[in-house]
């Protein structure tokens, strides 16, 4: 199963966050159903201290950088996870309760590249029951993760409230759906925004004095609103501090009513956002620089 013509090689990797004390004994479950079918198998373990809180997101964190690293290793493999349709529904609900726009709702995308590696879900669009039935079908044992049924867990409360849901007709394929749809806007807004980006970038006139993005903005304003957000946000990410982003997606539509409204007056404006100096001109140029040091009880913004 590992090797065979036409297929390519196969090897499998578990993660032991060492959260659990069953977890050594289930990662070796999987090795042993692993040398039975034929195919490598490596337990990865997530090492050091674990956080007091945000556990979940932490550890999903190491999980893909433990896989990322195994993939590199195995001579820069693609990385291939077992998330579902129930998967993806909970991911939704999760993003839009936390206020994300279109690029957030296209939830997890069936094929991405993350750090230079392929990251595929091919059974994204299959329910988790089916999957289930299909591994008791066959014979194939699997383990229950308890940590899946903690309510202490944001991802459990919207997997418990999903029957609930459903009843009013947001079943998880419908929410999968919606996924798709957003994804596919979300794909054509992006393109949109990368030509405009391009196209309406003008030429650095403080060079020697840092990183700094000069767009036309009196001619960026004539596109949809989704598209100048989105070139706005690829400028931010130009220039901000490294590992810096804009935050929530609302402060950068603030940002942009502000600039848009001011564009509208043909006035000057200057505003903070990740870091940075976003500054428009009365001639509708709009430059973007990162922020100096401030000096104490004086905001640059301000000053």
């Amino acid at each position: 199963m590992g090797q065979g013509p036409g297929r390519p090689a196969i090897h499998a990797a578990t993660v032991d966050h060492g959260l659990r004390p069953e977890a050594a004994a289930e990662a070796e479950d999987v090795a042993a159903l692993c040398r039975r079918l034929g195919v490598p198998h490596r337990t990865l373990r997530w090492e050091g201290a674990k956080p007091a809180s945000g556990v979940q997101a932490e550890a999903r964190r190491a999980r893909y950088a433990l896989l990322a690293a195994e993939a590199r290793r195995l001579g820069g493999a693609a990385l291939v996870t077992a998330h579902t349709l129930d998967d993806q529904a909970e991911t939704v609900l999760m993003r839009l309760a936390h206020g994300s726009g279109p690029s957030g709702l296209g939830g997890m995308r069936a094929r991405a590249e993350r750090d230079g590696l392929v990251l595929a879900r091919p059974l994204l669009g299959i329910a988790k029951a089916r999957l289930v039935a299909t591994a008791q079908a066959r014979g194939l044992p699997f383990i229950r993760d308890p940590s899946n049924a903690d309510e202490r867990f944001e991802r459990v409360r919207w997997r418990a409230a999903m029957p609930l849901l459903a009843q009013r007709g947001l079943t998880a394929e419908r929410l999968g759906r919606l996924a798709e749809r957003m994804a596919r806007l979300d794909a054509v807004a992006d393109r949109r925004a990368g030509e405009a980006f391009a196209g309406l970038r003008l030429p650095d006139d403080h060079e020697g004095e840092g990183e700094e993005v000069r767009l036309d903005f009196s001619r960026l304003a004539e596109e949809p609103e989704e598209v100048v957000l989105r070139v706005l946000a690829l400028a931010l990410e130009a220039v901000a501090p490294p590992g810096d982003g804009y935050g929530r997606l609302e402060r950068l539509e603030d940002c942009l009513h502000a600039l848009l409204a001011a564009e509208r007056s043909r006035l000057a404006t200057r505003r903070t956002l990740s870091g940075c100096i976003v500054a428009l001109a009365g001639d509708g140029v709009l430059s973007l620089r990162r922020e100096g040091a401030r000096r104490r009880g004086v905001h640059p913004a301000t000053s």
